[in-house]
C-alpha cells in the first residue's frame, strides 16, 4: 500500500495498530522525495540520515508503549525554521553557510511529540516574496503546472504536501505565507491567532533566537486536511516556555458550532482595491452555496464590517514599516524625498508603501490606534457573525516571475494587469487585526489550478474555523493529488 497521500489521522492509526511502521513511512517518504523532487525543487535541505533514525527510535518508542500526538509521523519544516545542524539561510547567499547551534521553538516541539523531520522546504530571498525562489536553492515548482509558482513564502512546504512528501509541515505568515502557497497548490493551512504559537527561533540567520513577538508574524501549520490542520496546530500553540509560558497554560475555546447549519457566515468575493478573478470568484461561490445547502445562515454585506480600504492602508503601513525595520535599506534619505513628493491626495497602496518605508515612531502608534479600532471592529463583527469566508489572493497560481524589483511587477487578473503587491490586500484583512484564518481548498480553475479561500475567524477562537473548514471539507471535498 501506498502511505504518501493518506492523512495523519490515518497514519497514526496505521502505526498504532502495527500496520505499518514509522521506517517504512520514513523510507517510502524519501524514495517519493528522491524520485519526484527534482521536478518540483521542494525540500531544499534534505536531512534524511537523521529522519532514518528518528523513525527506528520512534519504531522502539511504541513498542515500549509510548503514544505522542505526532510519533512516527514523516514532516517537513519550513526552511526558515532553526533546526540545530543543518543550514538556515532564508535564502539570502551570505548566509549559505550558517548553521544553528539549536532548534526553533517549534521544532523542538514537534520532536517532541514524536514527528520525524525529513529536511527543510524551500523559501524566497529574506521571506519576502508570494514566490519561492532563491539564489541557492532555485526555483520551487507549482506541483500541478510547473511553469507556476508554488507560492510563497512556505511555497516548499504547500508544494511538499501536494507532492506527498510528508505528512504535516509547519511554515509562517505576515502576508499569506501559509494560506497563498496552500491556496495555489490545493491544500490546507492555517493562520494562527497573533500570538498563539511561539516563534522562537524562526529568525533571519544574522538574528539571534530570542523569545520575542514580531508584529503581524506568526507560525502554523500546513496539511492535506483540516482535521490535520487541527492535530499539529494542537502541537504549535502555546507561550515561549522562556515568556509567558512560565505562568501561563493555553486553553483554546471549543469551536462555536458543530454542526454547519449553526454556523453564521459572511461572504465577501469583493475588494474596493483590486478585482476578484473569475476562478477565484467561483471558487468563493462554491464555498458559498456549499453553506447555503448546508443550512448555514449565510449573508453578502454588512455594515459591520470594517472598512476595506483603510484595513488594506493600514495593513500595507505596519508591514512595509516592519519588513523596513528588519531588512534596513541604505538610502533612506532619498525615500524621505520621494515620500515628501506625493501628493496628499495620491491614497494609493503605492503611495502608502512609501510612505510607510519613512515611518517614524509616531507614525507607527497611529497607525496601531487605528489598527485596535479595527479589531474592536471585529469584535462587533464577530458578535454577528461566526467566521468571514472570502479570497485568499485574487488568482490562482501565476507564472514564474523573477524580476528583481517586486515594484515592477505586476499580476494579471482576466488579462488586466495590477500592481504585484496590491494582490496581498486580502491576506492582510486577517494578518492586520490577528485574526485566524484557515485556507481550503475550493475547487479548480477551468485551467485546472486549484483554487482556495480562507475562512476568517474570531481572535483566540482558532477552532471555529478550523472546525467549519472540517465541515466545508465534508460538503465539497478537499484535497487531490496533482494529476
Amino acid at each position: 500500500m501506498e502511505w504518501n497521500f493518506r492523512t495523519a489521522e490515518d497514519l497514526l492509526a496505521a502505526l498504532r495498530t502495527g500496520e505499518v511502521t514509522s521506517a517504512e513511512l520514513t523510507d517510502e517518504a524519501i524514495a517519493r522525495i528522491e524520485r519526484d523532487d527534482k521536478a518540483i525543487n521542494a525540500v531544499c535541505v534534505p536531512d534524511f540520515d537523521r529522519a532514518r533514525a528518528a523513525a527506528r527510535g520512534a519504531d522502539q518508542a511504541r513498542a515500549r508503549g509510548e503514544d505522542r500526538p505526532l510519533l512516527g509521523l514523516p514532516v517537513t519544516v519550513k526552511e526558515s525554521f532553526n533546526i540545530a545542524g543543518l543550514p538556515t539561510t532564508w535564502g539570502m547567499p551570505p548566509y549559505r553557510d550558517f548553521v544553528p547551534a539549536d532548534s526553533a521553538v517549534q521544532v523542538s516541539r514537534l520532536k517532541d511529540a514524536g514527528a520525524v523531520v525529513l529536511g527543510k522546504t524551500n523559501v524566497p530571498l529574506g521571506l519576502q516574496d508570494i514566490q519561492s525562489f532563491n539564489d541557492i536553492y532555485g526555483t520551487t515548482n507549482n506541483p500541478w503546472d510547473h511553469g507556476r509558482t508554488s507560492g510563497g513564502s512556505s511555497g516548499g512546504s504547500a508544494a511538499a504536501l501536494a507532492s506527498g512528501f510528508g505528512v504535516l509541515s509547519i511554515g509562517s505568515d505576515i502576508a499569506g505565507s501559509l494560506r497563498t502557497p496552500a491556496h495555489f497548490c490545493g491544500v490546507y493551512a492555517h493562520k494562527p491567532t497573533l500570538g498563539l504559537a511561539a516563534t522562537r527561533g524562526m529568525v533571519p540567520p544574522d538574528a539571534p533566537a530570542l523569545p520575542t513577538d514580531h508584529d503581524l508574524a506568526v507560525v502554523g501549520p500546513m496539511a492535506r486536511t483540516a482535521r490535520d490542520l487541527t492535530l499539529l496546530l494542537d502541537v504549535m500553540a502555546g507561550p515561549d516556555p522562556l515568556t509567558f509560558g512560565v505562568a501561563h497554560d493555553l486553553t483554546l475555546p471549543p469551536a462555536r458550532h458543530e454542526r454547519l447549519r449553526d454556523f453564521r457566515v459572511l461572504v465577501l468575493d469583493e475588494h474596493p482595491l483590486i478585482p476578484t478573478g473569475s476562478a477565484v470568484r467561483a471558487g468563493v461561490n462554491r464555498v458559498a452555496d456549499a453553506l447555503v445547502d448546508g443550512g448555514a445562515s449565510v449573508e453578502r454585506h454588512s455594515p459591520l464590517l470594517p472598512d476595506l480600504t483603510e484595513a488594506a492602508t493600514l495593513y500595507t503601513q505596519l508591514l512595509i514599516s516592519s519588513s523596513i525595520a528588519r531588512f534596513p535599506i541604505e538610502s533612506h534619505e532619498q525615500l524621505q524625498t520621494r515620500a515628501a513628493g506625493l501628493s496628499a491626495d495620491d491614497q494609493s497602496l503605492d503611495a502608502a508603501r512609501l510612505r510607510a518605508m519613512v515611518f517614524s515612531h509616531r507614525d507607527w502608534i497611529e497607525a496601531n490606534n487605528r489598527r485596535e479600532l479595527h479589531r474592536h471592529g471585529w469584535r462587533q463583527l464577530f458578535a454577528e457573525f461566526d467566521a468571514v469566508v472570502c479570497p485568499i489572493t485574487p488568482t490562482p497560481a501565476f507564472p514564474h516571475d523573477h524580476k528583481p524589483n517586486l515594484l515592477e511587477r505586476r499580476i494579471a487578473i482576466d488579462g488586466v494587469e495590477y500592481p504585484y503587491l496590491d494582490q496581498l490586500v486580502w491576506a492582510g484583512l486577517a494578518t492586520m487585526p490577528g485574526l485566524p484564518a484557515t485556507a481550503i481548498p475550493a475547487g479548480r480553475s477551468p485551467e485546472g489550478l486549484p483554487v482556495g479561500v480562507q475562512l476568517i475567524g474570531p481572535m483566540s477562537e482558532d477552532r471555529t474555523p478550523l472546525r467549519l473548514a472540517e465541515l466545508l471539507e465534508q460538503q465539497i471535498g478537499g484535497f487531490q493529488a496533482p494529476r
